[in-house]
């Protein structure tokens, strides 16, 4: 099924879920503020406004990599006087904090195109399974580099597991499970029934496991957003599912003399670009893989653009789509 008409115009009104990633806004490394997270948020939010004006229904979710970074970092300096804080809670903070500049920016922008929309976010648990290889075999790199001493410390006191990277120093390494279940499904729902404008599942969701008795509690790990948003929009039956990122399109060959951008593509062609290892993992890979996912459950489209790009990938000619073929 295909959404686009005639000149490229995306007709009726769908129901959207966008991820964010979580570098998106951080527009200068060297220079990593509050307010400049603000203001990146508030760029984005302007092209996300211009979707809900269409009449679009729009569910965010978003990463939080850098700044889970931060959290565990200023964890670190303050360690000889406070507590530090479990990853678990890390994500639930970057949820509060990076939705709360995202719904902020939100409703700024809708007051000012006169729409009357709440725009509200939901701390989001989703589930993973304990006994998820990941957790046995942490890969993820998370936070700052580190020396021996400091590593050493990390691993007796705290448990960590730690991974010498590359001779650039030392990093914590956690679990990424894969995410099964979104907790909050059924609130997120009657949101968006409501007409709330919802930011949900960010930074992948808190990971949590079930035990026997259905208690759920919180596990030391990190969730991919796109796998997450993922579920998301297939469990919310969403028309589209775009992943903004840091480039407008998605390129083969990338940094190469014969770099290509590509306007379109189905998942047998996306599945062969990943089998060339055209898609770096943990960078364009989890993005491509967690559309093709959406597309091939769904029959629907998926997008990968940039934040400015995002109205007009529907509208205009920015962006890869994948369909089905």
């Amino acid at each position: 099924m295909c959404y686009y008409e005639v000149g490229g115009t995306f007709m009726d009104s769908k129901l959207i879920v966008i991820a964010i990633g979580g570098n998106s806004l951080i527009e200068d490394s060297r220079h990593v503020t509050v307010s400049a997270q603000a203001e990146a948020a508030a760029k984005t939010a302007h092209h996300i406004a211009k979707l809900i004006k269409e009449g679009h229904k729009v569910v965010i979710a978003h990463g939080n990599g850098p700044q889970v970074g931060y959290i565990l970092l200023r964890a670190e300096y303050a360690r000889k006087i406070l507590h530090t804080v479990p990853l678990d809670s890390c994500v639930a903070d970057t949820q509060g904090a990076i939705g709360y500049q995202l719904q902020q920016a939100l409703s700024n922008e809708l007051r000012m195109l006169a729409i009357e929309k709440d725009v509200a976010t939901i701390v989001t648990q989703v589930l993973v399974d304990d006994d998820d290889p990941s957790f046995c075999n942490p890969t993820k790199p998370i936070g700052s580099f580190m020396g021996k001493e400091e590593a050493d410390y990390h691993r007796e006191h705290d448990n960590w597991s730690i991974v010498e990277d590359a001779g650039r120093g030392y990093r914590r390494v956690v679990a990424s499970p894969v995410p099964r279940e979104i907790i909050e499904l059924g609130a997120i729902r009657k949101m968006i029934d409501a007409g709330v404008i919802t930011i949900a599942v960010g930074g992948g969701g808190i990971p949590v496991v079930r035990d026997k008795d259905g208690s759920l509690h919180g596990r030391e790990a990190v969730v991919d957003k796109d796998l997450a948003a993922c579920i998301l929009a297939k469990d919310l039956k969403a028309d589209l599912f775009v992943i903004s990122t840091a480039v407008e399109k998605v390129c083969i060959n990338y940094n190469k003399p014969d770099q290509k951008a590509i306007d379109c593509m189905t998942i047998a062609q996306a599945g062969e670009y990943m089998k060339q290892g055209q898609f770096a993992p943990g960078s364009m890979l989890p993005k491509i893989q967690a559309i093709v996912d959406f597309v091939s459950s769904t029959g629907c489209e998926g997008i990968v653009t940039d934040p400015a790009h995002l109205y007009d990938s529907l509208y205009g000619n920015s962006g890869t789509k994948i369909i089905k073929g």
